[in-house]
């Protein structure tokens, strides 16, 4: 091991810091949850990401000796030296230690909805499994080292730190390989065309005709370019058109929910409620809506929502 933060951390090993910071009344869009290095050697170790809490966070976890074992959706994984786990809380899967096994790694969690964002477009267009140049590694251990220290115990500092780990893996899977100008057109033409017609039915085999993709090629170009699936973004879009309707006051509930998209009113209140933890009505009471309708797609996203959201085709 010849990374000087990595030897010093090897020796203090198992260390680790939950890190819990107020945050004032500024949402910080990346943000560190945890951060730390580990030895494992009993099969007691093991997580599973369905069982972590409704509360969105990833694990960037990178294995220095010896091996672990990912379950991720229906593949499984052997994570060796040198390669670096990524994964999304929540979701299904599983990673874990073998009765006699041993894995040793550090590790760096976030949150945040730009933090989110980045590693859902990394972990779509890689899968949960990469392997990182040497000095990115490095510049992540170096992240580490700051996270583990008093250098971190501001919101601010902390935040920094886990924007330049957003950026580390950003650059690791997009910075020399950015989406040629013909996909990233197309991937236009698509979003374009949603806003457009958020209230009629917008298939996935309809969009894809829209880019001139396959459906294959054309989710995983749409994952990278917006760092969620196409089902995903169209529940979003029509969830912030619906705020807009709302705002008016000129529209029933029914009315907003045809609009928006929704065929079903039953289902957009149980949505909407899913995600803003209030009510259609509530939230046109409340006067909610003058603070969402400036929101984008991203902050839309569940920073309320404490229940899973199934994306159906919309």
């Amino acid at each position: 091991m010849s990374n000087f933060v990595l030897q010093e951390l090897r020796e203090k090993a198992p260390i680790g810091r939950l890190i819990s910071l107020p945050r004032g009344h500024q949402d910080l869009h990346a943000m560190p949850v945890s951060a730390g290095y580990e030895i494992r050697t009993r099969a007691d170790y093991q997580w599973d990401g369905r069982r972590r809490g409704q509360s969105p966070f990833s694990v960037i976890q990178y294995t220095i000796a010896g091996a672990g074992n990912l379950r991720f959706e229906n593949q499984t994984f052997r994570i060796r030296p040198g390669e670096t786990m990524l994964t999304l809380i929540p979701h299904n899967h599983r990673y874990w230690v073998e009765e006699d096994g041993h894995w040793e790694f550090f590790w760096i969690s976030l949150n945040g909805e730009e933090a989110m964002r980045i590693q859902r477009a990394v972990l779509a267009t890689t899968g949960p499994v990469l392997k990182l140049k040497e000095t990115t590694v490095d510049r992540l251990a170096d992240c580490l080292g700051r996270l583990l220290s008093s250098e971190t115990d501001t919101p601010a500092r902390a935040s920094t730190v886990a924007y330049e780990v957003t950026m580390l893996l950003y650059d690791e899977v997009f910075g020399a390989h950015a989406m040629p100008p013909v996909e990233s057109r197309a991937m236009q033409r698509v979003t374009h065309y949603i806003d457009a017609n958020l209230e009629k039915p917008l298939p996935v085999d309809r969009l894809a005709e829209i880019s001139g993709f396959s459906r294959a090629h054309f989710s995983r170009l749409f994952a990278q370019s917006e760092g969620m699936s196409p089902a995903e973004y169209v529940l979003l879009r029509r969830l912030k058109h619906s705020t807009r309707l709302l705002a008016s006051g000129e529209r029933t509930i029914k009315e907003v929910a045809g609009m928006a998209g929704f065929a079903d009113p039953n289902y957009f209140a149980k949505v909407f409620r899913r995600y803003f933890r209030v009510s259609p009505t509530e939230f046109r009471r409340i006067g909610l809506a003058a603070s969402i309708m400036t929101m984008n797609t991203e902050t839309v996203r569940p920073v309320l929502r404490k229940e899973p959201v199934e994306y159906p085709e919309l």
